[in-house]
């Protein structure tokens, strides 16, 4: 932390502590937030509405966190590092906690659901002092001037992150979604997370450690076969040096000569040894059709002759008894 960074630290949190100062004891702030609210920036300037309903994502967390996290983690494969990663995640993780306890805490309402004309609308179960789409602007966009690699690249996104910004700021008051004091805390609040960035480089430091501990670990284990294939495959262009494919070799399989195969258990005593004979080979026979097969019976009538019965009949004997006269 240099000299000139503790003093615009101390600079804003005083600027911080102010404006929650001013809205806490209802002052001319909060007389502001009313007479904006009641001039209705949308109503006097309605062809504005179209363009600025899609300038507002901008400082929307989801999508803003998804672009500026792809163009990080391009930088982080290409320079073998995961300090862009890490500090991104350190600083959204930094504003959700400040930001989130401050909402909840103060519990402020919206203008489109303000009750009492003139009050500051704390404490009544709202969730919108500070912007939280100013502080997220503030912050998604001025980390990319904060991981700059040169001082001509971080002054152009200084000053690119600080236009959108301070338009996300406007619009919120333009669509009467935040007050103009929200805005003003939330521009104090995500810069108060830029400057205090520093102070966690050490942090950001031993997790990136811990992290590449981690990978060289798993890479020894792989290396040593103790990692299934599927999983070795999967894993293989995460632990590679240099960010390139490294399909894992098998191994050859070794030719074992006849002389050192092991040689087959002797028969127990009092025994013959078993000899396995091959299965013997039938030639296959040509396939027939129907008509061309061989008869099974001989030709003629395919009743059995009975040479008993016939001897009875010529003798004239009937083959049963006679009965009655």
């Amino acid at each position: 932390m240099s000299r000139h960074r503790v003093v615009l630290l101390a600079s804003t949190l005083a600027f911080y502590l102010a404006m929650v100062v001013a809205v806490l004891t209802t002052s001319w702030l909060v007389r502001l937030d009313w007479q904006i609210m009641f001039f209705r920036p949308y109503e006097q300037w309605p062809q504005l509405h179209a363009f600025l309903d899609y300038l507002v994502v901008l400082g929307q967390r989801g999508p803003t966190a998804v672009m500026v996290a792809a163009w990080l983690g391009w930088r982080s494969w290409r320079q073998h590092t995961l300090r862009p990663l890490i500090t991104l995640g350190v600083a959204l993780l930094l504003l959700n906690i400040t930001v989130g306890a401050v909402k909840l805490g103060l519990g402020r309402l919206g203008p489109h659901y303000a009750t009492t004309i003139g009050s500051a609308e704390l404490f009544a179960g709202g969730d919108i002092f500070p912007s939280g789409h100013t502080a997220n602007a503030v912050v998604t966009w001025g980390i990319l001037a904060y991981l700059a690699s040169t001082a001509i690249t971080r002054r152009v996104l200084s000053v690119v992150s600080a236009v959108v910004s301070l338009s996300v700021g406007a619009t919120t008051v333009y669509l009467g979604t935040h007050w103009v004091s929200d805005v003003l805390l939330g521009w104090s609040a995500g810069l108060l997370i830029l400057l205090a960035l520093p102070w966690f480089e050490p942090l950001i430091a031993r997790i990136e450690a811990y992290v590449f501990e981690i990978r060289e670990r798993m890479r020894r284990r792989l290396e040593a076969g103790g990692v299934p294939e599927p999983v070795a495959v999967a894993l293989t262009p995460l632990l590679s040096a240099g960010g390139k494919w490294q399909r894992p070799r098998r191994r050859p399989a070794v030719p074992v000569s006849p002389a050192a195969r092991p040689a087959p258990a002797a028969a127990p005593s009092g025994h013959s040894p078993v000899t396995v004979r091959p299965a013997a080979h039938l030639p296959g026979r040509p396939h027939v059709i129907r008509s061309e097969r061989t008869p099974v019976t001989p030709a003629g009538s395919r009743r059995p002759a009975h040479t008993e019965r016939a001897g009875a009949g010529a003798r004239g004997t009937s083959a049963h008894p006679v009965v009655g006269g």
